[in-house]
């Protein structure tokens, strides 16, 4: 079992990196009710958004962290899970020096945060069956190997990985292991945020993309140990989540009956489709999900997009990704929009 040693991963600059303070971060501890605020250069002009936000989101951290039973100083929050990953390779990867493991066909952010980053990106294949191969990941780590980002469930195949993979990359890994779980609450599995005080190289990031229905207020989340999360602090922009994101999430998450009869609906939807997909003549095979969308191998991805492209339906044409030769992705939609793509589906 390894011994982790955050230390030991994270970039010299970094740690000696005095953070930029903001001109609220002193007040943080204040009932700033009656306070009168001259520090910001702001317009003094109330309008509901004429002040900074508040720069650790404390707000809507409190809610996540009652949710998911996790520290508040265990959450940095970001402009979408793109920010929160981007911040990782800035906090613990050198540029030009170090590498991350990805295991395709998966998120394709990974591969270009890297490439941003300058960071080598060493892709090791899923396996036939869309799992980590732990052995292969293992070899090709070195003492530059900073992050292994696992997808699971894993976009586009839909799929877990297995709790035995996952641990023993864990355990067997001195850098992080990232677990992307944006698609989490279409799964009956149990998020891994259970084992986040047990694995101190652990990250979690998730989203109110995908469940909570918010993909246009941009907010990611990431989890994981204080001393971490304290890192990751420490390099991100001042003010990275505004004030109107900030409350259209609260509100949101303050609404858990209705989330709840939204996922529960988009499962509903998602096995009517699986099933109609079985009985699809051209579909070849339909893979297993846990996510909100299907993997589908058909007999010509190129000709079955345009085909579907020309009924006005919009999918994803995932053919050229490893492993997923002539496979479409459908994200699943409301029962309306469900029936036009079975109605398409079946007259092709």
């Amino acid at each position: 079992m390894n011994i982790f040693d955050i230390n030991t991963i994270t970039r010299e600059n970094v740690k000696s990196l005095k953070p930029y303070s903001s001109a609220r971060d002193e007040f943080e501890d204040f009932d700033t009710a009656e306070m009168i605020f001259l520090d910001a250069n702001e317009n003094p002009y109330q309008n509901g958004v004429n002040r900074y936000p508040d720069p650790q989101q404390n707000s809507v951290k409190a809610i996540l962290a009652k949710n998911n039973l996790v520290k508040q100083s265990q959450i940095l929050l970001g402009n979408g899970s793109d920010e929160v990953l981007d911040l990782l390779f800035r906090a613990f990867c050198e540029p030009n020096k170090d590498n991350i493991i990805s295991l395709p066909p998966t998120y394709g952010m990974y591969g270009v945060l890297a490439n941003i980053n300058a960071v080598e990106n060493r892709e090791i294949l899923l396996s036939t069956d869309f799992q980590p191969e732990v052995e292969k990941i293992l070899e090709a780590v070195d003492e530059n190997t900073k992050i292994i980002f696992l997808c699971s469930p894993n976009n586009p195949t839909g799929n877990s990985f297995t709790d035995e993979s996952v641990v023993k990359l864990l355990q067997n890994f001195n850098g992080l292991v990232v677990i992307d779980e944006a698609y989490i609450d279409f799964s009956d599995k149990e998020s891994w945020l259970t084992e986040i005080d047990e694995y101190p190289n652990l990250v979690i990031t998730q989203t109110l993309s995908k469940a909570y229905g918010l993909a246009g207020i941009r907010l990611g989340i990431c989890y994981a140990s204080e001393e971490v999360i304290s890192i990751l602090n420490k390099i991100k922009p001042p003010y990275n989540v505004n004030e109107l994101t900030q409350q259209r999430a609260k509100e949101r998450l303050k609404d858990s009956d209705k989330i709840k009869q939204e996922i529960a609906s988009i499962i509903e939807q998602r096995e009517e489709l699986l099933k109609v997909l079985l009985e699809v003549n051209f579909v070849k095979k339909v893979y297993p999900t846990e996510a909100n969308f299907i993997l589908a191998k058909v007999d010509d991805a190129n000709k079955r997009y345009d085909q579907l492209i020309e009924k006005g339906i919009v999918i994803r044409n995932r053919t050229t990704q490893p492993l997923c030769e002539n496979c479409l992705r459908f994200t699943i939609g409301t029962k309306e929009e469900n029936a036009v793509v079975i109605r398409e589906l079946k007259l092709l």
